[in-house]
């Protein structure tokens, strides 16, 4: 343990406090390492090389605490219901700014169902229409309608969409998103209740 001082004359002082017992077996090796110790309790530093860069105070440092990044929440509602009789629900946070399709096959989230195989869907060019989802929540985040999916979504409902074709917000976007997956092939009905997710 050291301390570092400042005289009047702007120059540094380190002082080093270290605690060796002196007894009848002390080696050469520790003598040696004694005489150094003691040769270096105080180094002066010149001014100019030590600097401040910032301050701060003890309260300051522990009551701000680090802000996270902007994200958008995702409520997943599988096709399927579990044993229970329960939707399956599955929870995600992504940046905002990106096409939801990237963001489900990054979450791991099943989105084209039976046409998941390659060569049976068009790989995000919005022509095949096999990633469609319900959007139960959140229109607002995502970008309006495009011209692929007013023609291939004509007669269907207005909150389906095309996740190739729908990016989710800007980056700097915040909110939550709420999406039925495969609502083709939903073979339950649910309500949507405004209760936040049980913490796990």
């Amino acid at each position: 343990m050291g301390t570092l001082q400042f005289n009047s004359h702007g120059l540094a002082s380190f002082s080093v406090s270290h605690n060796l017992k002196n007894n009848s077996t002390t080696t050469s090796a520790a003598i040696t390492s004694r005489k150094t110790l003691e040769a270096s309790k105080c180094l002066k530093f010149p001014r100019g090389k030590i600097r401040a860069v910032a301050t701060t105070s003890e309260t300051q440092s522990e009551s701000s605490a680090p802000e996270e990044p902007p994200s958008v929440n995702f409520a997943f509602v599988s096709s399927v219901l579990l044993p229970d009789g329960t939707p399956d629900v599955h929870f995600r946070q992504a940046c905002g700014g990106q096409k939801l399709r990237d963001i489900m096959l990054d979450s791991n989230m099943e989105l084209y169902g039976p046409y998941a195989r390659p060569l049976l869907n068009c790989a995000g060019g919005g022509t095949c229409a096999t990633c469609v989802v319900e959007i139960v929540e959140g229109k607002e985040l995502l970008s309006p309608r495009t011209d692929k999916e007013k023609e291939k979504l004509k007669r269907n409902p207005k909150n389906w969409r095309l996740a190739c074709q729908t990016t989710v917000g800007e980056a700097d976007s915040r909110g939550l998103v709420v999406i039925q997956q495969m609502p083709e092939w939903k073979g339950h009905e649910w309500t949507y209740g405004k209760e936040p997710p049980p913490e796990s």
